[in-house]
């Protein structure tokens, strides 16, 4: 954690940051923190759909992520690559990059200028996390922080606890020459249970999460072995194994190669069961790259913020209970929405 002597906020200074059509904007540097239209300069905190658009002229991110916004928006983009705790100065404003533990290469955006420290959190989560860095607390007199599971009924178990969960579960599936269908976001969550999962037998992976594996390969973190689907000719071959998908492959035209199959999600939102029942899922695993209820508000207490500005999910609750806990809080619409798909969080 970054502990300086911040003192308190000046306040006879314009606000040091903004919201417009495109996004989190901040004059005095003249950039745009995952702007949702094309910008001359943003500053991306993290390779999710959501958060790295294209079009921009110019990118700013982490030295992990800058290898996942090429693959994504494409090899020709200009990315300056920052490692986390270097310093830029852009327009007067300092600018530094820190660990969320979020996925491989997100960070949180922090902001100096003119005796004012703002941090923006991006998508961070505090649970154990072997892909990627470890979020840090970050001091600062104004934090803008996503709220995606902003209520008291978000309480996550421990990572290994569900994960030892989904090994009984394929254990029983491989024992039952079933084939384990598990949905998890391609980009972050799949990589994260492929390191944490028992080698029970032969793993299979949608196109999109090995396209991801080889960006995560490259960055070093190590991985169990591992197939792709569309390799296969025989489909008794996924008898007893793990297959590792995105949400949106959930559906008949891909799944129906599948011919005796068990299917789950890993999602924070599997911790409502009506989300399971409305799925039609055979079992549903409680696993978020997002932080609960308790590391939201852990977060907030660490950063020492006067000021927090909310938003995503349930902005507007998280920031009346921290009205009711004293501080200076209040939901912020910025214009873009959550993930693609509810399920992949």
């Amino acid at each position: 954690m970054i502990r300086i002597p911040i003192g308190r906020m000046p306040t006879n200074n314009p606000p040091l940051l903004q919201v417009r059509a495109a996004g989190l904007y901040c004059p005095a540097g003249d950039f745009y923190i995952d702007p949702v239209a094309p910008v001359d300069y943003a500053v991306i905190t993290h390779g999710h759909a959501d958060h790295a658009r294209p079009g921009h002229s110019h990118y700013l991110a982490s030295a992990d992520c800058a290898p996942i916004l090429k693959n994504r928006l494409g090899a020709e983009i200009d990315v300056h690559q920052l490692a986390y705790g270097e310093t830029l100065r852009r327009n007067g404003v300092r600018l530094s990059l820190h660990p969320a533990g979020h996925i491989l290469g997100s960070a949180q955006v922090r902001l100096e200028e003119a005796g004012r420290i703002w941090v923006v959190t991006g998508d961070f989560k505090q649970q154990v996390d072997p892909t990627c860095q470890p979020f840090e607390p970050v001091r600062c007199h104004g934090l803008v922080m996503e709220s995606t599971f902003g209520l008291p009924v978000f309480r996550w178990p421990a990572a290994q606890h569900t994960i030892s969960q989904i090994n009984r579960w394929w254990a029983q599936n491989r024992k039952d020459h079933k084939t384990s269908l598990l949905f998890a976001y391609a980009l972050g969550k799949a990589q994260r249970i492929l390191a944490l999962l028992e080698e029970i037998g032969p793993i299979f992976l949608h196109g999109a999460v090995a396209s991801v594996n080889r960006i995560y390969a490259q960055a070093g973190i190590g991985l169990p072995p591992t197939l792709s689907v569309s390799e296969v000719n025989d489909a008794r071959q996924f008898a007893g194994a793990l297959v590792l998908a995105p949400p949106l492959a959930d559906h008949p035209l891909w799944t129906r190669r599948f011919k005796r199959a068990e299917r789950a999600y890993a999602s924070g939102w599997m911790q409502i069961r009506g989300n399971r029942r409305r799925r039609s899922l055979e079992r549903g695993f409680v696993l978020s790259d997002h932080a609960d209820w308790d590391g939201l508000l852990a977060a907030v207490r660490a950063s020492g913020a006067e000021e927090v500005w909310v938003t995503h999910g349930f902005a507007a609750e998280l920031a009346r209970y921290l009205g009711e806990q004293g501080r200076r809080a209040s939901a912020c619409n910025l214009p873009y929405a959550g993930e693609v798909n509810d399920a992949e969080v």
